[in-house]
């Protein structure tokens, strides 16, 4: 696996820190209130975190209803860590192509003061809107090249963009007077990440962040031309089995059964052979790949790891070449920024459906699951 630092390397437990003794309620949609929006694993108890958030929240974002103004100042549970949000920010920093993406989406571009850590280049329909936005740094940027932007909120893709040696802790830069929001579909403590990801988490992830930028009406209109993607892949995979295959060689990094790219296959209706693996991400052995045969082979393409390069290894390699899913080339590729959880999923779908039917495989030539 390479060590440019794709896919995340940590997930060290970040503490919640009280920035301020108001004892406001809750007011829209937290992360606890996306777990529950997932609803695969059953109730929580009464005194959950996210039990506690569904009680208090203000905004219904499980629903196709208008989603209200926000009332100001809003207190969110973030991963574990409380923000209380006085107004909608001004002055924004993303890191992660995911977040960049999520701002541009809601039409937040003119927020933006600099960005970090993209992972290929944005949409073409935004290049525009990002083109005067200064890159802070290939990857995490540190305290300083925050401090030249004054940025009032820092947007991460993961809780590890805030360690000390990265953009620094969260309770940190709340000394300085910046706000701290992480992707909610990447955290890590048990009570907070989504378990598993599924797509009304993620869409209660955006209206979330819609609240924060009280932009609801964004996140209404994205929202809706999101599911109407959706809508149209009746799950072309039914019967196949499929491997997601993100990078590295001695260890092949999958993808697991909680995280995006398990979303991504329920919804194609295709099954994971590492579904066994109770993680988003992890690595594996090629013996276990060969053994459980897969019938396709998704592929990330990534600038440090393509998908052209996967192929290469997948093919010279004695054990791997011998798979049928490699004889009969039956890859299916999408960009990495839309591997994680981030507004690409959905036309992922649909991209990875149109592949998918255009190999024409049917379950009972490659005798699926076997």
């Amino acid at each position: 696996m390479p060590s440019i630092g794709r896919p995340d390397p940590g997930s060290s437990r970040i503490l919640p820190f009280r920035r301020s003794s108001a004892t406001l309620a809750v007011l829209g949609a937290t992360v606890a209130v996306i777990l529950a929006a997932c609803g695969d694993d059953g109730a929580t108890s009464d005194d959950s975190p996210q039990a506690a958030a569904s009680e208090n929240t203000a905004a219904d974002t499980g629903t196709d209803q208008p989603s209200p103004d926000t009332e100001f100042p809003l207190t969110i549970d973030n991963c574990g860590f409380e923000i209380t949000i006085d107004g909608p920010p001004e002055r924004v920093v993303t890191i992660k192509s995911t977040t960049t993406e999520m701002m541009l989406a809601l039409g937040l571009a003119d927020r933006l003061v600099g960005t970090a850590f993209a992972d290929g280049p944005v949409p073409d329909q935004y290049a525009d809107d990002v083109a005067d936005v200064p890159v802070l740094a290939d990857q995490v940027p540190g305290q300083e090249a925050l401090f030249e932007v004054e940025p009032d909120l820092v947007f991460g893709g993961w809780e590890s963009n805030f360690a000390v040696d990265a953009a620094g802790e969260r309770a940190a830069l709340a000394e300085f007077g910046i706000d701290t929001y992480v992707a909610p579909s990447a955290c890590k403590e048990p009570a907070y990440q989504p378990d598993p990801m599924t797509f009304d988490a993620l869409f209660a992830h955006i209206h979330q962040l819609a609240q924060i930028f009280d932009v609801p009406d964004r996140a209404d209109e994205f929202v809706a031309e999101q599911k109407a993607l959706l809508d149209q892949v009746d799950a072309p995979g039914q019967g196949l089995t499929a491997l997601w295959y993100s990078s590295g060689e001695d260890a092949p990094y999958v993808g697991g059964d909680i995280g995006a790219p398990a979303m991504m296959m329920r919804q194609l209706g295709v099954e994971n052979i590492f579904a066994d693996i109770d993680d988003t991400w992890s690595n594996v052995s090629w013996e276990e790949i060969v053994d459980r045969n897969p019938d396709v082979l998704i592929l990330v393409d990534a600038a440090w790891n393509t998908a052209e390069h996967k192929i290469d290894l997948l093919e010279s390699n004695a054990a791997t070449a011998a798979l049928p899913a490699v004889q009969e080339q039956r890859y299916l590729t999408l960009p990495f920024p839309a591997a994680e959880a981030g507004v690409r999923n959905a036309q992922a779908v649909v991209d990875l459906a149109g592949q998918l039917e255009e190999l024409g495989i049917e379950p009972t030539q490659t005798g699926a699951g076997s």
